[in-house]
């Protein structure tokens, strides 16, 4: 045989080969797409972590619920081990129903707005506050205007996502700055509270709540935030267009409880060749109060844990761990992200 004979039937060897592991691997990646279709438990589990479960922020009773609930579904799912992973978590609270109402001093007519606090804001005092209201369209005008026209004032930030863009998290990611460090910034310039778009690109009246924090390095001052509803702030622009003038009264009872210890909760399979190196999937078991948490972040813990699942039922003996991790507390602070980073530098 010639050795140009030799190369080729090498070549058509190593083609064989290579076609002989692509098969192989396709009907193992058929066979988990066939689990997940027709045998997973996704659904039945988040059902149940949304709806059976009360509402669970960080801190709180339904937040403890979720953690026992997640360490019982995982040894179900067909763990070998899990082990919760301890951090302290903000225990912020929205308490009674946020009030936003203005009143036309000529017609003397009384508006409703549709608001939530933002996570982590201070709440007005008792008897809430009443103040005129500036509209800010950027930072640059925030800058411009000053503590002349900005003092004593809500200020609106009236940021809209900008649809040009194709992807919404764009658009999200440019507004949501507003939400975040507005307040401190309009604070700077004595604002008593601030009022932002809800960051969505949905025209509804409900509000979307979202973590905001406090800059104290740039002041001290610490003020109410909240968002307002989509079609909420059309109707107060509308109002503010026909009577500048209008006040606006605020009431929110939120604060910042003492932190609570929570728990990340960890389940493994453990591999049989390779056990110290790990694959994991995870989400975030922790949710804003004011909604389910199904989609934020119940469908990325309820997956994770399906492929323990998925390799138990098919009776797969995985070469390396297989992790799932619930972890607490994303929404308001990460302090579950934080445990589990130190945890995995230590060991």
């Amino acid at each position: 045989m010639s050795l140009n004979h030799i190369f080729i039937s090498l070549f058509l060897v190593s083609i064989s080969l290579h076609s002989y592991s692509q098969n192989k691997d396709s009907i193992a990646l058929r066979k988990h797409f066939d689990y997940y279709f027709t045998q997973s438990n996704c659904y039945k589990n988040l059902e149940f972590l949304s709806t059976k479960i009360e509402s669970r922020l960080s801190g709180s009773p339904g937040a403890a619920k979720a953690v026992t609930w997640a360490k019982k579904a995982m040894y179900e799912a067909g763990a070998d081990t899990v082990y919760l992973q301890p951090c302290m978590v903000p225990h912020w609270v929205r308490g009674e129903k946020e009030t936003c109402t203005s009143i036309n001093s000529k017609t003397k007519k009384q508006t409703n707005y549709n608001i939530c606090a933002l996570g982590n804001s201070v709440g007005t005092s008792k008897t809430g506050l009443n103040a005129p209201v500036i509209i800010v369209n950027s930072y640059a005008q925030l800058d411009s205007l000053g503590e002349k026209n900005i003092k004593g004032k809500i200020v609106f930030y009236n940021v809209y996502f900008d649809h040009k863009h194709l992807s919404t998290g764009t658009c999200y990611g440019e507004t949501v700055t507003y939400r975040y460090s507005g307040p401190s910034k309009a604070a700077k310039y004595g604002a008593v509270a601030t009022i932002v778009r809800s960051m969505s690109s949905i025209n509804n009246d409900f509000p979307h709540t979202g973590v905001m924090g406090y800059d104290t390095v740039l002041t001290k001052n610490r003020i109410p935030a909240c968002a307002i509803s989509f079609s909420g702030a059309d109707k107060l622009l509308e109002e503010l267009k026909a009577n500048p003038a209008m006040t606006l009264q605020l009431k929110m009872n939120c604060q910042m409880l003492a932190k609570e210890l929570s728990y990340n909760v960890v389940g493994e399979i453990k591999g049989s060749e390779k056990p110290n190196e790990i694959i994991m999937a995870g989400g975030h078991l922790d949710a804003w109060d004011n909604g389910q948490g199904a989609h934020d972040d119940g469908a990325g813990v309820v997956q994770a844990m399906e492929v323990l699942a998925m390799y138990k039922k098919q009776n797969i003996k995985p070469k390396h761990t297989i992790r799932a991790v619930a972890f607490m507390n994303e929404e308001n602070g990460g302090a579950g992200g934080k445990a589990y980073f130190e945890d995995t530098k230590k060991k």
